[in-house]
C-alpha cells in the first residue's frame, strides 16, 4: 500500500516522528495534525492512516464517511474501543508491518447512537458482565468473577422501565413499541466486543449491516444465581444466552425511556430519554486489523427473541421495586393454577372410589409380597391432587382450600382403612413378610422420599408440559403402601405394625405438604411474608414427626455397621455369612457359620467369645452351620480308606 496520509495527534508527534514516520518509509506521502485533517480535501484514491484516540476518531470517522476515503488503523495510547471494534493489535511496530503488506480494502458498517459512532459496546444498567466479562481464565475464574459481578448488582437490582422499538422483516418499524423492563442492555455491532464473543453471538460480522442487542431481564435474583452457578459446570466454549435474556439482531432500535435512561457508549457515560441506533450499511473503507475477519457477505438475517421480555402484570411488578429473591408469578398465571388446585380440593364420589380400589390392590399386594401389584396400585392412586392443593393453602393461608383439602385426604384415608381392615380380617395370613416389614420402620430416608414427591407434584401442577401422571405415582409411593400397612397392623390387632405404619403415613404426609408449599413459594406463588407462617408451621410438624425417624435412621446405620463388620469374616473354626441382626436392645444376631466340617460342642464357646470380641460388646448369638459338602466328604474318604469297594464307589459318584 503506497502513497500513505498520516493523520496523528499531536499529543504524540515526538512518538509519530521516531518510530511511525521511519517505519513507514517511502511509502508515506505527507503527515497531518487531527486539527489540520478536518479541514482536509483528499480524493477516494487516497489512503489515510489514523494515529487517533477514541474520542478525536468519533469526530474524524464520520468525515472519512461521508468522503469516501480509504483508512487504517495504528494503535493510539487512547485508542482501546476503536482497537478493540476494528480488530487493530496493540503492538506499534507489528500493526504497522500489517498495513503496509495488506493490499485489500473492504466496506464495512457503521453503528450510531445518535448520531455518535459506537466503536464497541453500548451499554445501560446492570449490563451482561454479570454473565459474559469473565471469559478468560478457567473455570473456576470465571466462576468467581460471576460472584463479584452479582455482588455489584445486588446493591442496585431493579428492573426500569423502557419501551423498545425496532426495524422488522419488512424495514419497517413496529406498529407500537414494546413496554418492558430491564435490568440492563448492552448493544454490539458484531462478536469481537470485549464482553460478547464469537462464541456468544454465531453469524455476526461488522459488515453483514446489523446490530445485536441482549436486553437482560431476569425475574428475580435466583435466575441471576442459577445462571453463574451453571456456568461452573458449563463448557467453556458453551452457546447459550440464558432463557431471561431478549436478543433482538436489526439495523435499527430505538431505545425511550420517560425518566431518562444512563448509558455508557464506549465507557463514555451519557445521559438520554430516547437512544436511536442505526447501523449505518458500508460507511467506511478500511483495512481491517489483523485480528479482525472481513468476510464478503450480504446483509444479515434479522433475529427477535423477545420471549424473555416482560410485559403487562409482570412488568408493572417487577418496576415497582427491587428485584425480589425468587420470581413472583404474575395474576394470569396463578389464576390458573389455584383454579384447578381449588377444583383438586374438592371430595368428589369418583375419588373415593379410585382411592378404595387403589388400597384393595395395595393390599393385596402386600400380602403376597408383590412389589410389582403394590405398584399398579400407586399409578390408580387419587391422592396427589388434594395434597398438592393443601401444600398451595399452606403456603397462601387459605383457609377454605386447607379445610377442603384436609376433609377430601381424611375420607380418602378413611375409605383405604376401612378396606384395608376388612381384608386383613378375610385373609387368613398373618406373619410379616418383606413389603410389609419395609413399612414399619421408618427412617429419614422415607422422610427424603416423601420431600422429593412433594416437589414433583408442586412442580408438576405449576409447569403444563409436566407430566402430571408420573408425579402422581411418586405421591402414591409416600403413602398409599404406608396406609394400606397401617390397615393390615389394626386388622391384625398388632400395635406395632399399625404403629409404625401410621408414623411413617404421617410423616411423608407432612413432608410433601411443606415440599410442595416451598416449591411454589420458589415458582413465584406467594410473597415470602403471607408463606412465613405456613412454612414455619409446616416445618415444626416436619421436625416433631421426623424426630422418630431419627433415632430409627440410627439403628439402621448400626446395624448396618455390625453387619459389615461380620460379613464374610474369618474366625478360627470357618467363615461367617447371612448376617442379621434380629435385636439391638438387647442385641441379638443370627449368623451362618461356614465349616470344613462338623463342629463339636467344646467348639461353641470359642467361636462366641471371637465372635463378641469383634462387636466389642455382649449379645445373644443365634448360630447355624454351614458345612463344606465336598470337603467333609473327603475327609471321611479318608478315614475310611480300608473299605476300598465303598470308597470306590462314592468317590465315583462325586466325580
Amino acid at each position: 500500500m503506497k502513497g500513505i496520509t498520516l493523520i496523528y495527534d499531536p499529543a504524540y508527534r515526538e512518538q509519530v516522528d521516531e518510530q511511525v514516520v521511519p517505519a513507514f518509509g517511502p511509502h508515506l506521502k505527507i503527515k497531518y495534525r487531527y486539527e489540520e485533517a478536518l479541514k482536509l480535501e483528499l480524493t477516494e484514491r487516497d489512503f489515510i492512516v489514523c494515529f487517533l484516540s477514541d474520542e478525536q476518531l468519533k469526530v474524524f470517522l464520520p468525515q472519512v464517511s461521508e468522503n469516501h476515503w480509504k483508512i487504517g488503523f495504528l494503535p493510539h495510547p487512547k485508542m482501546d474501543q476503536a482497537r478493540q471494534g476494528f480488530g487493530v493489535e496493540a503492538d506499534l511496530e507489528r500493526a504497522i508491518e500489517h498495513l503496509l503488506a495488506s493490499e485489500e480494502v473492504f466496506s464495512v458498517d457503521m453503528l450510531l447512537a445518535n448520531e455518535v459512532p459506537v466503536f464497541n459496546t453500548l451499554a445501560l444498567g446492570n449490563t451482561l458482565s454479570v454473565m459474559y466479562s469473565a471469559m478468560d481464565g478457567n473455570r473456576w475464574q470465571r466462576f468467581a468473577q460471576r460472584m463479584r459481578n452479582l455482588g455489584r448488582v445486588l446493591k442496585q437490582a431493579s428492573l426500569h422501565a423502557i419501551a423498545l422499538d425496532w426495524e422488522n422483516d419488512k424495514d419497517q418499524m413496529r406498529e407500537k413499541p414494546i413496554e418492558t423492563a430491564a435490568l440492563g442492555m448492552v448493544v454490539v455491532q458484531h462478536g469481537a466486543s470485549n464482553l460478547l464473543s464469537r462464541r456468544i453471538l454465531e453469524n455476526s460480522a461488522i459488515n453483514d449491516g446489523m446490530m445485536h442487542s441482549l436486553v437482560l431481564s431476569p425475574k428475580s435474583f435466583a435466575e441471576l444465581l442459577g445462571f453463574t452457578f451453571s456456568g461452573l459446570l458449563s463448557a467453556r466454549n458453551s452457546k447459550r444466552i440464558p432463557n431471561y435474556v431478549a436478543h433482538i439482531k436489526t439495523n435499527r432500535l430505538i431505545i425511550h425511556s420517560a425518566e431518562g435512561v444512563e448509558f455508557s457508549l464506549d465507557d463514555r457515560l451519557m445521559t438520554a430519554k430516547e437512544v436511536e441506533l442505526v447501523v449505518k450499511r458500508k460507511a467506511l473503507d478500511i483495512v481491517p486489523g489483523r485480528l479482525l475477519r472481513v468476510e464478503k457477505r450480504d446483509r444479515g438475517k434479522k433475529v427477535f427473541k423477545t420471549q424473555a421480555l416482560p410485559t403487562g402484570e409482570l412488568r408493572k411488578e417487577l418496576i415497582s421495586r427491587k428485584l425480589p429473591l425468587t420470581r413472583h408469578a404474575t395474576t394470569e398465571e396463578f389464576k390458573g393454577l389455584f383454579t384447578t388446585l381449588r377444583d383438586n380440593a374438592q371430595l368428589t364420589p369418583s375419588y373415593l372410589v379410585l382411592m378404595a380400589l387403589s388400597t384393595i390392590i395395595a393390599t393385596f399386594g402386600l400380602f403376597g409380597d408383590s412389589s410389582p401389584v403394590i405398584i399398579g396400585a400407586m399409578i390408580l392412586a387419587p391422592l396427589m391432587s388434594p395434597i398438592i392443593s393443601l401444600g398451595m393453602g399452606v403456603l397462601r393461608q387459605d383457609t377454605s382450600m386447607i379445610q377442603n383439602s384436609m376433609r377430601t385426604i381424611g375420607f380418602g384415608m378413611l375409605v383405604g382403612y376401612a378396606f384395608a381392615v376388612v381384608i386383613t380380617w378375610f385373609t387368613p395370613l398373618n406373619t410379616l413378610n418383606a413389603e410389609i416389614s419395609a413399612r414399619i420402620r421408618p427412617n429419614l430416608l422415607d422422610l427424603g422420599v416423601a420431600a422429593a414427591s412433594g416437589i414433583a407434584g408442586a412442580y408438576a401442577h405449576a409447569k403444563e408440559e409436566v407430566a402430571k401422571t408420573l408425579a402422581g405415582v411418586a405421591i402414591a409411593v409416600a403413602l398409599v403402601p404406608p396406609l394400606a400397612v397401617s390397615g393390615i397392623g389394626l386388622g391384625w390387632g398388632d400395635p406395632n405394625v399399625f404403629g409404625g405404619a401410621l408414623l411413617l403415613l404421617a410423616t411423608n404426609l407432612a413432608g410433601m405438604v411443606l415440599a410442595a408449599a416451598v416449591t411454589f413459594l420458589i415458582l413465584g406463588f406467594s410473597p415470602f411474608g403471607l408463606a412465613k407462617k405456613g412454612i414455619l408451621l409446616s416445618l415444626f410438624l416436619v421436625l416433631v414427626i421426623s424426630t422418630p425417624l431419627a433415632f430409627g435412621f440410627s439403628k439402621m446405620v448400626k446395624e448396618n455397621k455390625l453387619v459389615q463388620e461380620l460379613s464374610g469374616r474369618e474366625i478360627t473354626k470357618g467363615v461367617i455369612r447371612d448376617v442379621r441382626v434380629r435385636n439391638l436392645r438387647p442385641l441379638s444376631i443370627s449368623f451362618t457359620l461356614v465349616t470344613e466340617k462338623p463342629l463339636r460342642d467344646e467348639e461353641l464357646p470359642g467361636i462366641r467369645e471371637e465372635v463378641i470380641e469383634v462387636i466389642g460388646e455382649e449379645a445373644e448369638l443365634e448360630l447355624r452351620i454351614g458345612i463344606l459338602l465336598d470337603k467333609a466328604i473327603e475327609e471321611t474318604l479318608e478315614e475310611e480308606d480300608s473299605e476300598g469297594e465303598r470308597v470306590d464307589a462314592v468317590r465315583a459318584l462325586l466325580r
